[in-house]
């Protein structure tokens, strides 16, 4: 009987029997009865990886499993088509199997209870194989594996994996284990590389991951543990500059986090590969992380957010060996938890690389959290997941900068010494399993009389952030009353528990005074009968979450702290996008009045990105026009009075950005073509193709700026980069339509920072006249965007999409969309309402 006939048959025995539905991706009901009866599982895998990216990849494995119960047919999640299965067979016996719903469906007459040995042979699914001419590497989170090979993809079934690779002869490879041996093997009259790794950790599917192609690999002793770095960066100044500083930062970040989890790290090896344009700052693969290679090369030039970006991103990765990897979470509605102590313990680790480690922390989180929760779309930091194919909607801010504030609230209201004996105790109850948020709760319930389940509720449960407001009389020059009240943002009915301070200004002396705001109002009583203070700063101390108040007398007092400052940069900004107190137009000219006397950098990075927001998304384009001038003249006079080369790069990104007019256009072009920046600031490679591109979107000086900027391009990788930008920049509308238009292709699309790019010139703002018309084609793409996509890459396509207008009738086109899908996916309209919401208070606060 043929395989045909044999399906059939199998389909109706398994449409009579089974009670099970099968349905796309990973339910969490398939999850959960598959935990039940499977266990002990161990991949072995084989892939053979010819040197043409497009030629198919031939696949074999063997899954071996326990398994308690054979009453139901066993569903092996595979999402690739049909014709990829070759061969099934248990035991050495081919036997019949369904596919359906990207799942292969085998009859229960075939397994048996205890072990069984499932043998497939297929050809790898391409969708999480990225795949390049020179180099390839997988990247598997959140439900991916099964895009690759046929698997059992939850988080919850953790296995062990043996790998072995045919590559060719010149590439290199890494996996989560260490390599067993390699030798020359002859295939097809060409000798190729056969590498075979020893059997992995145990790890879940989406940490499964290896990568090969043509890297340098490096290696270092860091505290007796050998590290091997692979990267194909090929500027000799930022490998002499950054190697030796990657590898360090590594190793410090391994001995903070074992002497603060009293756990040694607990996996075999720990290697890690710089990947260009990778989709990620970086993933937490078990003993061979990935980087984006761009933000681990630095030179000399680099500012201090980015060498901070770097210590920052090191760190976070370096902590998911603990935290996810070697405790994971069960499902993935709680994929925050490993986001957010990475982020967390990161931020621990760095602290005595920042020279101010409130104010990094202050300035990294809280305006890309308030940037989600702020708007009518702001998700929980814990959301409910039916379906392992949507939990990439649910990455996103809230997860990796709302938690962190969250957990310090967290350790501030339980003290630093017990919050961290609840973590030890956590991690090792948990060593290499799984655990739930919950789980976590009940461990550090036990540690202090709070009562956490309901200060969880609101932090963790409940979107959104509180609206801060206060009342202060006054008696005879002193305060004769101060009550601070809170309410919800989208809901008055909102009470979020939680330490902040205050500082009282006067000429002499700023007073800060803690307030625990575990109430909907709150009186000081300690302020009563103060002297009436010059102004009132708001979460001083950088601590507190939500739209504080602001006194608008700060505008014109100098702050000696850089934290308060910033707190209270943040402040203005934020109650500027509200309609409160400020303008648009204040806040440009009070920024453009610092350049020259803020001097710490991050704070200058924080006013210059505020400032650039505001120029181009909350002022109309006649008052840009009639301000350009006055602005770059402001930057580049002070940006030749600063006294730090770092404070210069700043104000030269700035200026590079907001450049208009066409006496600045022509002034940066000159410094691009005779390369020649100004004072001491060094501009590299990917500085000066940044340069040609904000030159070629603004101006027509040079109509083949972009291929001489080509030319000019020494790396491979950067190369291919830019060719594909150059048509989204195109001053000719045609080649802009044809470009967007090879955006519906999906594997145009794989290369998703390359996208994400392009996307950011073609609704460039000088640009949106024109690039309107993709707007509801974009929105028409979003649902296969999530499907086809990488876990950011919906937010990322709708920010870079819909961030530069302004208008009404962009405003419009959203809400018609929403109102004519009213059953759209409400994780995807909750990004859609996220990534609109810069439109909306536009559409608001422009003045014609």
């Amino acid at each position: 009987m043929n395989k045909i006939c044999w399906s059939f048959l199998l389909l109706l025995v398994f449409m009579s029997t089974n009670a099970q539905k099968v349905e796309k991706g990973v339910s969490l009901q398939l999850a959960e009865q598959r935990k039940q009866s499977i266990s002990d599982i161990h991949y072995q895998l084989y892939f053979s990886i010819p040197p043409v990216k497009t030629a198919p990849i031939a696949a074999k494995e063997t899954i071996s499993f326990e398994l308690s119960n054979n009453a139901a047919p066993l569903q092996i999640d595979f999402k690739e088509a049909s014709d990829h299965l070759k061969q099934i067979a248990i035991d050495g016996k081919e036997v019949p199997f369904v596919f359906e719903n990207e799942h292969i469906i085998i009859a229960p007459k075939y397994l048996k209870k205890g072990k069984n040995n499932i043998q497939i042979e297929f050809t790898a699914g391409d969708l999480s194989l990225n795949r390049n001419d020179e180099y390839l590497y997988t990247l598997l989170v959140p439900d991916r594996a099964r895009t690759l090979f046929p698997c059992f993809d939850q988080p919850n079934l953790k296995a062990r994996f043996t790998v072995s690779l045919i590559i060719p002869n010149n590439w290199q490879a890494l996996t989560n284990a260490p390599l067993k041996d390699s030798a020359l093997v002859n295939q097809s009259d060409v000798y190729v590389k056969q590498l075979r790794f020893i059997e992995s950790d145990l790890i879940p599917t989406y940490l499964f991951s290896f990568s090969a192609g043509k890297f340098t690999n490096d290696i270092q002793q860091q505290d007796g543990r050998a590290m091997n770095f692979y990267y194909r960066e090929t500027d000799p100044i930022k490998i002499r500059l950054s190697v030796d500083s990657i590898y360090q930062q590594h190793a410090h970040a391994l001995q903070f986090l074992e002497t603060y989890t009293g756990i040694k790290y607990p996996f075999e090896k720990f290697d890690f590969i710089a990947i260009p344009d990778f989709q990620y700052g970086g993933m937490e693969h078990v003993g061979a992380i990935d980087y984006k290679a761009a933000t681990l090369f630095l030179d000399s030039g680099a500012t201090k957010d980015q060498q901070n970006a770097r210590s920052n991103l090191i760190a976070h990765e370096t902590s998911h060996m603990w935290f996810g990897d070697l405790v994971t979470m069960q499902w993935f509605n709680d994929v925050w938890m490993k986001e957010v102590f990475a982020n967390f313990m990161a931020d621990k680790i760095t602290q005595g690389n920042a020279s101010n480690y409130e104010l990094k922390f202050l300035t990294t989180h809280f305006p890309r959290a308030y940037a989600v929760d702020r708007t009518a779309g702001a998700n929980p930091i814990r959301q409910e997941l039916t379906n392992l194919q949507e939990a990439g909607s649910l990455y996103g801010p809230i997860i990796y900068d709302k938690a962190p504030v969250m957990m310090r609230q967290l350790e501030r209201l339980m003290g630093e010494e017990k919050f961290r004996d609840g973590l030890r105790a956590y991690l090792k109850k948990y060593s290499f399993g799984n655990a739930t948020w919950p789980d976590l709760i009940s461990i550090l319930d036990e540690r202090t009389p709070a009562d956490l389940q309901a200060w969880n509720k609101v932090w963790v449960n409940t979107p959104g952030r509180p609206v801060i407001s206060y009342s202060m009389q006054s008696k005879e020059g002193q305060i004769s009353n101060f009550a601070i009240t809170q309410r919800g943002e989208q809901s008055t009915n909102y009470l979020l528990p939680q330490f902040f301070e205050i500082a009282l200004i006067y000429p002499d002396r700023v007073e800060e005074h803690t307030i625990y705001m575990n109430a909907q109002q709150v009186v000081l009583k300690e302020l009563e009968g103060k002297p009436l203070p010059q102004s009132i700063l708001f979460n001083s101390s950088g601590q507190g979450y939500g739209l504080f108040p602001v006194d608008t007398t700060i505008l014109h007092i100098s702050l000696q702290s850089p934290l308060m400052r910033a707190s209270a940069y943040i402040n203005l900004y934020e109650n500027m996008l509200a309609g409160n107190a400020v303008t648009p137009m204040q806040l440009i000219r009070f920024y453009q009045s610092l350049w020259a006397k803020e001097e710490e950098e991050l704070n200058l990075s924080l006013i210059a990105g505020q400032l650039t927001d505001i120029y181009w998304h909350f002022i109309s384009a006649s008052q840009r026009k009639a301000i350009a001038s006055s602005i770059e003249e402001s930057l580049w006079n002070s940006l030749t009075k600063v006294n730090s080369a770092n404070k210069r790069k700043v104000l030269f990104r700035t200026y590079q950005n907001i450049a208009l007019t066409e006496t600045d256009l022509n002034h940066l072009y000159a410094l691009w073509k005779y390369r020649n920046p100004p004072l001491d600031i060094k501009l590299n490679e990917d500085e000066y193709t940044s340069l040609a591109l904000a030159i070629a979107v603004k101006s027509t000086i040079d109509s083949s700026i972009l291929e001489r900027q080509l030319q000019r391009i020494t790396n491979l990788d950067r190369k291919a980069t830019l060719e594909f930008i150059i048509p989204a920049v195109s001053p000719h509308e045609k080649v802009r339509d044809q470009f967007f238009a090879s955006l519906k292709d999906q594997k145009i699309r794989k290369k998703e920072a390359w996208v994400a790019d392009a996307l950011a010139y073609l609704h460039h703002p000088v640009r949106t006249s024109n690039s309107q018309k993709y707007l509801a084609q974009s929105l028409n793409m979003l649902e296969e965007i999530q499907q086809t996509g990488d876990v950011f890459f919906p937010s990322v396509w709708l920010t870079a999409t819909f961030g530069n207008y302004g208008t009404k009738e962009a405003a419009d086109l959203v809400r018609n969309f929403l109102k004519a899908h009213p059953h759209y996916n409400p994780k995807l309209k909750a990004k859609i309402l996220q990534a609109a919401d810069p439109l909306f208070r536009a559409e608001k606060l422009v003045k014609p």
